[in-house]
C-alpha cells in the first residue's frame, strides 16, 4: 500500500479505538438523538399550529420531564418503601410455596409426583436468588448518582439538538465524500422516519400495557397496582427481557399474601405478553420497522455484553438505524448494483450521487 493508504488505515485504527473508550459517551449521544427526534415530533405539531419553536421546545421538554417525574414518583418511593419488608418476607413466603408443593407430593402419582419434586427443590433454592436480586435493586436505588449525571448530560446534549439541528445534521454528512452527501441525507431522513415510528409504536405498546397490568393486579388485589403497572409499561421498552422483569416485583409482592396469588400474577402476565406480541405489535406494525424476533433477541445480547445496561436499553434503536443503513448503503448502493467488469453502472445510486454533485 502507498503512503497514504497507510495513514487513512492507522488513523481508522486509532479512531475505532477511542470510540470504544469512549463508548458509554457515545451511548449517552444516541440515547439523546433518540430522545430529541421523539421530543421534535411534538415540537413540529406545535409550530404547524402557530407557537414559536423556542417556545414549543420549552413546552415540550417541561412537559415530558414533568410527566416522567410523576411516572417515577408513583413507582420509586413504594419499592424503596417496601424493599426491606419485601427482603424479610419473600423468603417467607417462598417456605410457605415449597410447603404448599410438598403437600402435593402425597397427592400425585407418578411424572406428576416427579414434576412435585422438582418444583419442590427449585422453591429451597429461590429464597437465596431472590435476596439477591432485592439486595441489588436496593444497590440500584441507593448508588443512583451516576445515573441522574447521566440523564442530565442526555437531556443537555437533546435540547441543544433540538435548538439547531439543521446545524449538526449537516456537519454529518460532512463526514462523506461531497459527491455522496445528497444520498447520505436522503438516508438519514429514513432513519428519522423508522426512529418516529418505531416510537410511536412502542409507546402505544406501553400505554395498553400499563393499563391491562393494573387492571388485572387491582382484580388480584395485590399491592401497588398502579406502580406495577406503570413499571410494566416502561420495562416494555425492552423486548423479551423487560416482560420477564416486570413480573417480579408483583409476583412478590403477591406471594406475601398467597402462593396462588404469585402463580395468578404470572399467569397474568403471560396473557399479557401474549396479547402484545400477537394483536398490539401487528396493529402498530405499520408505523415501526420490521424486525426479526431472532434479530431483536441477538441484538440485545450482543449489546449487552459489550455495552452493559446501557447498551441493553439502547439495542432496538440501534438495530433499527442500523438496519436503515445497511438496507440503503449494502444492499442497494453497493450489493444491487454489484456488476462484472464491463458492464454499464450509470444507474446505480452512487453514480447518480456523482452525477448530481458535479
Amino acid at each position: 500500500m502507498r503512503l497514504g493508504q497507510w495513514v487513512g488505515l492507522i488513523a481508522l485504527i486509532i479512531s475505532l479505538y477511542i470510540l470504544w473508550k469512549i463508548r458509554q459517551v457515545v451511548l449517552l449521544a444516541f440515547m439523546a438523538i433518540v430522545l430529541a427526534t421523539a421530543i421534535n415530533q411534538l415540537v413540529k405539531w406545535l409550530v404547524q399550529r402557530g407557537v414559536n419553536r423556542g417556545i414549543a421546545i420549552a413546552l415540550s421538554i417541561i412537559s415530558i420531564v414533568t410527566i416522567v417525574t410523576i411516572i417515577l414518583a408513583l413507582i420509586v418511593p413504594p419499592f424503596y418503601n417496601q424493599l426491606p419488608q419485601l427482603i424479610e418476607w419473600v423468603p417467607q413466603g417462598l417456605d410457605r410455596l415449597r410447603v404448599w408443593a410438598e403437600s402435593l407430593q402425597s397427592r400425585l402419582p407418578g411424572q406428576s409426583l416427579e414434576d412435585a419434586r422438582v418444583f419442590s427443590r427449585l422453591t429451597e433454592q429461590l429464597p437465596g436468588f431472590i435476596n439477591r436480586l432485592l439486595t441489588n435493586f436496593y444497590s440500584l436505588f441507593t448508588n443512583s448518582i451516576q445515573i441522574i449525571l447521566s440523564l442530565l448530560l442526555v437531556l443537555v446534549v437533546t435540547i441543544m439538538l433540538l435548538a439547531n439541528p439543521s446545524s449538526y445534521w449537516k456537519a454529518f454528512l460532512l463526514l462523506f465524500p461531497s459527491f455522496y452527501r445528497q444520498r447520505v441525507n436522503k438516508i438519514l431522513s429514513k432513519c428519522e422516519v423508522a426512529l418516529s415510528g418505531w416510537l410511536i409504536g412502542i409507546l402505544f405498546n406501553m400505554t395498553v400495557i400499563t393499563i391491562l397490568s393494573g387492571l388485572g393486579l387491582w382484580i388480584l388485589q395485590v399491592q401497588l397496582p398502579l406502580a406495577n403497572a406503570l413499571l410494566a409499561g416502561l420495562l416494555t421498552f425492552i423486548p423479551n427481557l423487560g416482560p420477564t422483569l416486570s413480573v417480579i416485583p408483583p409476583a412478590a409482592l403477591a406471594l406475601l399474601d398467597a402462593p396462588w396469588k404469585a402463580g395468578a400474577v404470572i399467569v397474568l402476565y403471560i396473557l399479557i405478553q401474549q396479547i402484545e406480541s400477537n394483536l398490539l405489535t401487528p396493529l402498530v406494525m405499520k408505523h415501526q420497522v420490521s424486525l426479526l424476533p431472532e434479530i431483536t433477541w441477538l441484538s440485545q445480547v450482543a449489546f449487552g455484553i459489550f455495552f452493559g445496561f446501557l447498551g441493553l436499553l439502547l439495542a432496538l434503536p440501534l438495530v433499527v438505524v442500523a438496519q436503515v443503513w445497511l438496507k440503503e448503503l449494502l444492499v442497494k448502493d453497493i450489493l444491487n448494483t454489484w456488476q462484472e467488469d464491463g458492464e454499464d453502472n450509470q444507474d446505480s445510486p452512487m453514480a447518480e450521487s456523482e452525477e448530481t454533485s458535479t
